[in-house]
């Protein structure tokens, strides 16, 4: 018997004075990096915003199993949130799609959740109907016809059968009644715990025929920014997820099948999240040292070349960078490429790396200096 079968559901329980404590050391994390981010200017604050929704839709897919373009989710979050990133990369659909989702979850929190907005967001994660080669029904429930709905995840080459979700004829009451709690839950309820909570209820009914499990985490994130009131995200909760996946799961299976009282997995919710918190602190990190980077280099010129692989350096660019990928990125000649290098370098931009081989490759110069958050 799964929880959704006892009596009482979906009346959940949890034992208050255990949470106590991981609940308030939260909160004050929570505090403390709201209160950091607080002095930044708008810009850094918008580049955070960036790197943490880059993150939070990359592993959430990752936990999925889909490996997502990371220059197409950034460059597709930028243009929606109209950040300048030097330039926009053209997003294959399925990471608009779901790049969608979570802007809308997070720039529109204070909205209501519903059928219609749910429905868009699955259309947006499966834009040609399609859930790898298998046909699904997008923007309405699961059907009656596809057949009863498992979770699973990946042992290896073996799939784990969680447990079934509700049967479709049940969803549309099971829905109406979560998203009527979501929308005006109990105001004595803390709203870190509302996340914790929405999420495991979500996933539980498990509505549609694929992608449960984005949506709910981003339903989690849209609860978490209602807690906040604020549309920008600072830490990742599926980042840190995608990282113990496994106990994850484990927590999902064994509240499934036990009772209503859901103490345990809202403990692990809590730790989790206080891991995420912790976890702000390298994107935070990251924001400083591009900051640094363009406060020392403030008042210099680029050319539209230079300025677009200058950020994709920052961002983390992939493998070696050669004259050759500077002119293919570019789409210039090798010789003005050369050029475009020659001048970085002699102005301490760029600098040849050590290592030798077939190619020169180089690399940014990097500032050490603490950076202005002002």
């Amino acid at each position: 018997m799964y929880i959704y079968q006892l009596p009482n559901w979906p009346n959940f329980s949890w034992d208050r004075e255990r949470l106590n404590q991981p609940l308030a050391a939260v909160s004050r994390q929570q505090g403390r990096l709201l209160g950091r981010v607080e002095g930044f200017n708008p810009k850094l604050r918008s580049e955070a915003n960036l790197q943490t929704l880059t993150e939070e839709v990359i592993k959430s897919s990752e936990i999925e199993g889909e490996k997502l373009n990371r220059n197409q989710v950034r460059s597709s979050i930028a243009r929606r949130l109209k950040i300048d990133i030097g330039t926009h990369i053209r997003a294959d659909r399925n990471v608009d799609g779901v790049v969608s989702m979570i802007v809308d979850a997070t720039a529109e929190y204070a909205k209501p959740l519903t059928n219609e907005r749910l429905f868009a967001w699955h259309k947006h994660l499966f834009p040609n109907g399609y859930s790898g080669l298998k046909q699904i029904t997008t923007g309405a429930w699961r059907p009656a016809e596809a057949g009863p709905m498992q979770v699973v995840s990946m042992k290896g080459h073996y799939e784990k059968v969680h447990f079934e979700a509700p049967h479709a004829r049940v969803l549309e009451k099971e829905m109406q009644a979560f998203l009527k709690w979501f929308n005006k839950s109990p105001p004595d309820l803390d709203p870190l715990l509302k996340a914790g909570i929405a999420h495991l209820w979500f996933v539980t009914i498990h509505p549609f025929e694929d992608g449960n499990g984005r949506i709910g985490r981003a339903i989690a994130d849209m609860a978490l920014a209602r807690s906040e009131k604020t549309a920008q995200r600072f830490y990742s909760i599926s980042a840190q997820i995608w990282k113990e996946r496994d106990k994850y799961y484990d927590y999902l299976e064994d509240t499934q099948k036990g009772d209503l009282d859901i103490s345990d997995h809202l403990e692990w919710f809590l730790d989790c999240l206080g891991r995420a918190l912790e976890g702000a602190t390298t994107i935070l990190e990251d924001v400083f040292r591009k900051a640094r980077f363009w406060d020392r280099h403030a008042g210099e010129s680029f050319n539209d070349r230079q300025r677009k692989i200058i950020f994709m350096l920052l961002d983390g660019f992939e493998g070696k960078l050669t004259s050759s990928k500077w002119a293919a990125i570019a789409k210039c000649s090798q010789d003005t490429a050369s050029r475009d290098i020659d001048d970085l370098i002699k102005r301490r931009i760029l600098v040849k790396d050590k290592a030798g081989g077939r190619s020169t490759s180089y690399s940014l110069v990097l500032v050490s200096d603490q950076a202005s958050t002002g």
